[in-house]
């Protein structure tokens, strides 16, 4: 168990802002690991992870841009050395499935010298709703490559469950959770349970790897389209057409259907147009 404060890098993020709450509201003494916290934390800026990182006891890394980012890897490497240093004991690590760049970031935990959990997600749902796909779902539409590929996509909710117990618990040393939610959806399928969610029509619309990144660098710049396109070129070929049981093994309990976060989503008014 951990009883010393946690840093949660990425706070201010999908997943982060999640685990920070939770943390939060079960009394644990969670630091918001972010380059407006006091102190600040900034992947780009080593200089100031010593302070961020000394008392921590734990540490949620989720590293931004991504790890396929130039020096991303290296980065990695110096911040696990700062981290040791600093008398941190565990870090519980977000990665994707079925990237080459995700499996270096993972043996750099793995070889980190200190306890660890790897948390590896599938797409998240919350892209519909609160990310890049949440325009064009607006608009009607599901843009995607990959044409009939289909996705376990997830619950971020699930993740932050998933990540706080491997902060916080016991028996989750050396764990890799391959999290994805119940079942396979093609983005057709997607398209129709957003319908029915949205209580208007919303259809998938296949296009090229060339039209996704001009679709994401116009709502979420030329940065982010790179690396997300290249993403999508590497692992949108079936790899991760497979369900995983990480949730389960992690707390216990199935993930949430895609349809469920679809209805609860709408509820919570994530697709209601501007009077």
């Amino acid at each position: 168990m951990i009883s010393k404060p946690i840093l949660i890098t990425g706070a201010t993020g999908k997943t982060g802002s999640r685990v920070l709450a939770r943390l939060k509201a079960a009394g644990h003494d969670a630091r918001s690991g972010s380059r407006k916290a006091q102190p600040p934390f900034d992947w780009d800026d080593p200089t100031k992870w010593e302070k961020a990182l000394r008392g921590m006891g734990a540490v949620y890394v989720n590293y931004h841009p991504d790890y396929a980012s130039p020096g991303a890897i290296e980065n990695l490497t110096r911040f696990t050395r700062v981290a040791v240093s600093c008398g941190v004991e565990r870090l519980v690590i977000l990665t994707g499935r079925g990237e080459h760049h995700v499996q270096l970031g993972e043996e750099v935990i793995a070889k980190s010298g200190l306890d660890f959990t790897i948390v590896r997600s599938a797409w998240f749902a919350q892209n519909f709703s609160e990310g890049s796909l949440w325009e064009p779902a607006m608009e009607g539409v599901v843009p995607m490559p990959g044409g009939d590929l289909e996705e376990p996509i997830i619950d971020i909710d699930d993740l932050a469950d998933v990540i706080v117990a491997a902060l916080t618990g016991a028996g989750h040393s050396g764990e890799t959770y391959e999290c994805t939610g119940p079942r396979l959806l093609g983005f057709a399928e997607v398209a129709d349970i957003l319908s029915g969610a949205m209580g208007r029509r919303v259809d998938y619309l296949p296009i090229s790897f060339e039209d996704f990144h001009a679709e994401l660098e116009a709502t979420s710049g030329t940065v982010f389209a790179d690396i997300v396109t290249s993403i999508a070129r590497e692992t949108f070929d079936g790899r991760n057409a497979k369900i995983g049981d990480g949730v389960m093994r992690a707390i216990g309990r199935a993930p949430r259907d895609f349809t469920e976060f679809a209805q609860a989503a709408a509820a919570a008014g994530k697709w209601a147009k501007a009077a």
